[in-house]
């Protein structure tokens, strides 16, 4: 599947963030194994294909945890007390930022910015921008039970 992909893209001018974003889309990651499959087709170095998947934060390099949380850690983001939600979910919730859970439920990655600035600490839930995060509502992720601010 990951060759189909590769030789469906590599035709695109600048193909090498398609082809990565596509393998990232069907498989969740891009595995390291893809790397010589596209340095070969874009007649490029393992290492530039390497170097470009791990500028862009977007791209993992292993499955995220069933739910995704990216926690802002900007400026804004910083004022309203989001480096007490990373400590707070590394040592009672034992889950270290930029990690996925070792039950492989939960993935917390650092984001800058999601302009959601007037509501911070913010982040993004599954997908879903979440203003005013606090420690229930990571709790409530990190328990794997619903919670109210995230429905609907």
């Amino acid at each position: 599947m990951a060759s189909q992909i590769v030789n469906e893209l590599k035709h695109l001018e600048g193909a090498t963030l398609p082809i990565l974003h596509a393998l990232q889309e069907n498989f969740g990651y891009v595995d390291r194994r893809a790397v010589p499959l596209i340095a070969d087709a874009l007649n490029m170095s393992k290492a530039e294909i390497f170097g470009a998947i791990t500028f862009y934060h977007d791209f993992r390099e292993a499955p995220a945890g069933k739910r995704v949380v990216k926690l802002c850690r900007a400026e804004a983001c910083q004022a309203m007390g989001c480096e007490d939600l990373v400590h707070y979910l590394e040592t009672e919730q034992g889950i270290k930022v930029d990690s996925t859970s070792p039950s492989g439920h939960l993935t917390v990655e650092t984001v800058y910015c999601l302009g959601n600035c007037a509501l911070g600490p913010a982040a993004l839930i599954d997908g879903a921008l979440v203003g005013r995060v606090d420690k229930d509502l990571l709790d409530a992720v990190c328990a794997e039970r619903p919670h109210e601010r995230m429905e609907g």
